[in-house]
């Protein structure tokens, strides 16, 4: 085992254990070494490379530190201690000075080629730019001549469709007036429709013997089959206006979609007709120039114009007829109508007149009837008074025969008072049996008059659910029947 090469902390190398913050004076540990290792040389041991003595100082084992030892401790501590060994591996990763001499020698000769080469390049490139820069301008000039005359161009065919459209707006707007009336005019049929569609659904509510196929209800049907017919004919002029309307609309479209071409292509040409190296909103756009995006030629571009004007001019051609055929047919359906409506009026009119007579002969038998329930009522609130007072005597003749059940032994006589209460018990309760067969016979009067009472109101509500049917619902509903105006589209 290698004592003296090993650390001087580690634990065989202290006979006691050291203090935690104080190191043992170096006088002790050396008289430690000496007496330990006798035949050894501490001072070469502790020479060695990799262990200098500079960093490490021998301590006492005593908590004492080393300024205040002895003298004699300090001189032997001087002797032992150990010159410091350099690191002599970081000798042979330094530069040497021809090295550096080399290296600021390569610098002044790359900095004078690098200035030459920039000085002739400044040269070429002065002359470069001016003789690019005047072609670069007679280029710009012819491009901005081209782009004015193409102004000029797509402002001639722009007047033209402008022209053209204002006609086509025109006859459009016409067309949609007369569809517009003419809808109103279906539309306005749809309420006489349903009106007489809800009259016959309302009359069927009627109840029992007034539910009759009379005469109202015969000219209901007529009437629904007439608006019936007079819709499909409008109807059938509406899809016509329709299909019209749109070829109109599809060649107006078609102007307005290359007036608006036209349009955009004259603001963007016309921008970039003015613009300027110096205008704002000037970038650049990498790869534009690879992308043909033309679609047309000068040629086909005009021609596509002239046949969208054509188009235009044709289909205006084609809507007064229909425009004339609709304003007809408004004023033939609206005259229809009106005459079978008066019939449906008049023949209200007289059912109701019959159901009214009827109603007022079933009321005067209820109000009969009536009169009569409310006697039997009072009637049977006497009894049932009467019953309730009863009770009362009943209640204290057994409470008296209850009480006197508790006399004691010899006491408890059957007395001329015992008597009595029993046969007053037995009278009370006969006169409130007598009473309550009175009661019922009296309710089952009512209930009697109660069934008459309800047939008579039955019959009754049958009149008034006629009657509100055919003059409040189908009446009230029938006299917001549409006029001529709004039957032919102009309201």
């Amino acid at each position: 085992m290698e004592l003296l090469g090993s650390t001087l902390t580690a634990t065989y190398a202290h006979p006691q254990p050291a203090p935690t913050s104080f190191l043992p004076a170096i006088g002790t540990i050396t008289s430690s070494y000496r007496d330990r290792f006798p035949h050894r040389n501490l001072t070469h041991s502790l020479s060695l490379p990799w262990r200098p003595s500079t960093y490490y100082k021998t301590a006492y084992n005593y908590p004492t530190l080393a300024p205040y030892s002895s003298p004699s401790s300090q001189r032997v501590c001087e002797s032992t201690m150990l010159p410091f060994v350099s690191n002599r591996t970081t000798l042979f990763t330094r530069y040497t000075p021809d090295d550096w001499y080399r290296s600021n020698l390569v610098s002044f000769q790359e900095s004078n080629s690098s200035r030459h080469n920039s000085e002739r390049l400044r040269v070429d490139t002065s002359r470069l730019i001016q003789d690019k820069y005047q072609q670069i301008r007679k280029t710009q000039a012819d491009s901005t001549r081209n782009l004015g005359e193409r102004v000029n161009d797509i402002a001639f065919w722009k007047s033209e469709i402008t022209h053209e459209l204002d006609e086509m707006i025109g006859e459009t707007n016409a067309l949609t007036d007369i569809k517009r009336r003419l809808e109103r005019g279906l539309i306005e049929t749809d309420a006489p429709l349903q009106v007489a569609r809800e009259c016959l659904f309302h009359r069927e509510k009627r109840m029992g013997i007034d539910l009759v196929h009379d005469e109202v209800e015969k000219e209901l049907l007529a009437e629904v089959d007439t608006i019936l017919c007079c819709q499909e004919r409008m109807r059938r002029h509406l899809d016509k206006a329709i299909a019209q309307l749109a070829s109109d609309r599809s060649a107006q479209h078609e102007l307005e979609k290359d007036l608006s071409d036209k349009q955009a292509a004259l603001r963007i040409d016309d921008k970039c007709k003015h613009l300027r190296n110096t205008s704002e909103g000037v970038s650049y756009f990498r790869g534009v120039e690879r992308v043909d995006a033309t679609v047309s030629v000068p040629e086909s571009w005009a021609k596509f114009t002239d046949d969208n004007i054509l188009r235009s001019q044709s289909e205006r051609a084609a809507s007064a007829k229909l425009r004339e055929d609709t304003e007809n047919l408004l004023v033939v359906t609206a005259n229809e109508m009106w005459n079978q409506f008066n019939k449906v009026n008049v023949a209200f009119t007289n059912r109701i007149a019959e159901t009214v007579d009827a109603k007022n002969k079933i009321h005067v038998h209820l109000s009969k009837t009536l009169q009569e329930i409310f006697q039997t009522e009072m009637a049977i609130e006497s009894i049932k008074k009467a019953i309730k007072e009863k009770s009362a005597f009943l209640k204290v003749a057994q409470t008296r025969l209850d009480e006197r059940t508790r006399r004691p032994n010899i006491e408890l006589c059957r007395d001329m008072a015992q008597l009595r209460l029993v046969n007053e018990v037995y009278e009370v309760d006969e006169t409130i049996q007598t009473l309550q067969q009175r009661l019922r016979d009296a309710e089952d009067t009512l209930q009697s008059l109660a069934h008459t009472k309800a047939t008579l109101e039955h019959d009754l509500a049958v009149k008034a659910n006629t009657l509100y049917i055919d003059q409040e619902k189908c009446m009230s509903m029938r006299n917001s029947y549409p006029n001529t105006l709004r039957l032919v589209g102009f309201c």
